[in-house]
């Protein structure tokens, strides 16, 4: 563990309870201290949910450590049954409590409770947030079918000649990025190929569901980070393939579907896009012209940050110009596609280390996580949301999924239109001069005649200006010829010429060194 300001991930117990928050039926008890409950806003605030997440917490206080904590914890339990009466109880301990080492899983077990009691072991200083949803999904799902699994050499049932094949969507969960419209586009996806779902886990199934789990021909992985454990054990227990296909982007839906076809052996060639997959026409229309070549910034978790680097090439036109994730479990995956882009794969979790190699690799988008967000506005670059961990405005009220052909709307609006707005004010750059359009200017729909409000400048002490001059200046004419340049791109050309200027010791930037700068850097 490290202390930091921002963190891509929660400990381990922190990916539990989105597990426990997607389903019904289920409850943890989390032996933790007095405080701990703070991560009930990451549900109740960020994620607006109407109601707390299903977790009962032992919250002992420092007085108590000399006592017995076991106790504490038999009580916790047994109100917890008593009270919510649930048809599962997982037990886990938050980082501080782990260090007692009171085993809550063994007392829980002791308790012989009349319902499944998971006891799990979630190393909150070795492992993190979506490792520990991983591990719980996966704990979840064999601790109640271990007892269903066929003997070894066991011929799996085929479905009847006619049937329609059945599969099961596993991954999503309470704070991911947009699951709740995925599982949606991805169900009228199936169905429109002849597939239908059997479950979808671990978000809105109860342990009932789950016990339905092999009656599926086939699991899709929606989201590896979070599934992909559980995929294989029943793949391995039950004899169900997986599609590992993430139908992100036009191209990675093709392949999808073309991969259940082969599993489920049904034929999907004639499947065609619907009218209202309108992305592929959009990426190729006029106005995407002056998106091709833009330079563009991916970092997030491995499963996003994969599927927007091959959207961005291959349907796009964007170059990308780095490419990251925090997820060092799937860090294998990101490498291979950092290869096949020719740039370096950034693998850590230190942000601070992700906004210098965004700085330095100097893109015109980057596409992230919340933090990123906070990176790009501080170096004046347009952004996009791809990936969890994301704020309030990332889980919106309308239907936004990311997957399926409506996804790859949503995403051509919401990374082009950032670049987009950048060349309208470029154009208002351009007729700066015009009576509507100058900058004293008030908006249009107020009339020409209106005019802004004059500043006042701030009085600024003879001592203090001295200390705040910068070394390099500005000579008027270089900057009416920085205003020339797109709006997007102004302020990396800025910081370029500033720092081709500063390294040459030249204190006045004329027109001349703003055009050296730039062919230095265009080399």
């Amino acid at each position: 563990m490290q202390l930091t300001l921002w963190s891509y991930e929660g400990p381990p117990h922190i990916g539990a309870m989105r597990i426990v928050t997607s389903m019904t039926g289920v409850h943890l008890v989390l032996h933790a201290p007095q405080g701990d409950t703070y991560a009930d806003l990451l549900f109740t605030m960020i994620e607006r949910r109407s109601q707390r997440p299903p977790v009962s917490y032992t919250s002992f206080q420092a007085r108590e450590l000399g006592g017995d904590t076991a106790e504490l914890v038999k009580r916790t339990i047994q109100e917890t049954f008593d009270r919510f009466r649930p048809q599962l109880i997982l037990i886990g301990e938050s980082c501080t409590a782990e260090l007692i080492q009171d085993q809550p899983g063994a007392l829980a077990q002791g308790m012989e409770l009349p319902i499944p009691v998971l006891a799990l072991e979630l190393p909150a200083y070795t492992r993190k947030e979506n490792w520990g949803a991983s591990e719980t999904f996966y704990q979840l799902v064999r601790g109640l079918l271990k007892s269903r699994v066929p003997a070894p050499g066991t011929e799996r049932e085929l479905r009847h000649a006619g049937a329609r094949p059945l599969a099961n969507l596993l991954g999503p969960t309470a704070l991911g990025f947009r699951c709740r419209d995925d599982v949606v586009e991805i169900t009228r996806l199936l169905d429109s190929i002849g597939v239908g779902v059997n479950v979808v886990a671990p978000l809105g199934a109860s342990p009932q569901d789950v016990l339905r789990l092999p009656e599926a021909d086939f699991n899709v992985c929606l989201y590896p980070e979070i599934a992909d454990q559980t995929c294989d054990w029943l793949r391995r227990s039950f004899g169900q393939p997986t599609i590992k296909t993430v139908p992100i982007g036009i191209g990675a839906i093709h392949d999808f579907i073309a991969e259940i076809g082969r599993v489920a052996g049904i034929d999907v060639d004639t499947t065609a896009a619907p009218s209202s997959a309108r992305m592929a026409w959009y990426s190729r229309s006029v106005d995407s012209t002056y998106l091709t070549g833009k330079r563009v910034f991916i970092f997030g978790d491995a499963t996003h940050a994969v599927a927007a680097a091959r959207m961005a090439t291959e349907e796009l036109g964007l170059t990308v110009v780095g490419l990251g994730t925090y997820a060092r479990e799937f860090a294998r995956e990101v490498r291979e596609a950092a290869k096949r882009y020719g740039v370096e794969p950034l693998i850590t979790d230190d942000y601070l280390e992700v906004e210098a190699r965004v700085a330095e690799a100097h893109p015109e988008l980057v596409l992230g996580t919340q933090m990123e967000r906070h990176i790009a506005k501080r170096l004046g670059v347009p952004c996009a949301v791809i990936s969890a961990p994301a704020h309030i405005q990332d889980f919106p009220a309308r239907y936004a999924p990311q997957m399926g052909f409506e996804g790859a709307n949503v995403i051509f609006d919401t990374w082009v239109h950032p670049l987009m707005m950048g060349l309208e004010e470029h154009l208002i750059t351009m007729f700066r001069e015009d009576f509507e359009f100058h900058e004293g200017a008030a908006p249009s729909h107020l009339g020409g005649m209106a005019t802004r409000p004059a500043l006042t400048a701030a009085v600024v002490p003879e001592e203090a200006a001295a200390e705040e001059t910068p070394a390099t200046t500005w000579a008027m004419e270089a900057e009416q010829e920085l205003k020339k340049i797109p709006f997007f791109v102004r302020g990396k050309a800025r910081r370029n010429t500033e720092r081709f200027a500063q390294e040459r010791g030249i204190t006045t930037i004329t027109v001349e060194t703003l055009y050296d700068a730039k062919a230095h850097f265009g080399r």
